[in-house]
């Protein structure tokens, strides 16, 4: 253990994977299932101004031949907006994707957060690292004996039975 310098108390370090707490959390399907049918809303408004561009773009085609210069003119202008409607569409569904998700976690994480704290105290540990850095990082735990996982700690602490099998989603 790690003693700081003029102090007599040993720093004791934990860490558990907040990623798979959230995981198995009731909370999650929830949270799943409410983004998947924000996402199809939003995919199926996009699917349709797409479809409706489509459809202008074989009807001008079909009846440009047809069209005065200033006609085609205006009908391309029209597409072009069009167009550009739908890419800035597809954007904002992107960006508001992403906030309701973010909105839909925060309170959740909280609760871990609030969790990791209660254990970190009541067990006495200084520290407590997350073992799961996220997608296309690295790690920031590559090592630590499973004694000080406080995984399932955490999960007991929400009110959640840890699976059978699982030792908290090792490091």
């Amino acid at each position: 253990m790690a003693q700081t310098q003029g102090s007599t108390k040993p720093m004791k370090f934990g860490y558990t994977n907040v990623s798979y707490i959230l995981s198995v959390m009731p909370e999650s399907k929830q949270i799943e299932s409410e983004l998947g049918t924000y996402s199809r809303q939003l995919e199926n408004q996009l699917k349709a101004k797409a479809e409706d561009f489509q459809s202008r773009v074989e009807n001008y085609e079909r009846g440009q031949t047809t069209m005065t210069a200033e006609a085609r003119a205006n009908t391309e202008r029209e597409l072009q907006q069009m167009q550009t409607q739908i890419q800035q569409f597809q954007q904002e569904a992107e960006n508001n994707l992403q906030k309701k998700q973010m909105s839909l976690l925060e309170p959740v994480t909280e609760k871990i957060s609030k969790a990791i704290r209660s254990v970190a105290e009541e067990n006495g540990y200084t520290y407590i690292f997350n073992s799961d850095a996220g997608l296309g990082t690295t790690q920031i735990l590559l090592h630590a004996p499973d004694e000080d996982n406080v995984t399932n700690l955490v999960l007991k602490k929400l009110g959640v039975q840890p699976p059978a099998n699982a030792t908290g989603a090792s490091k």
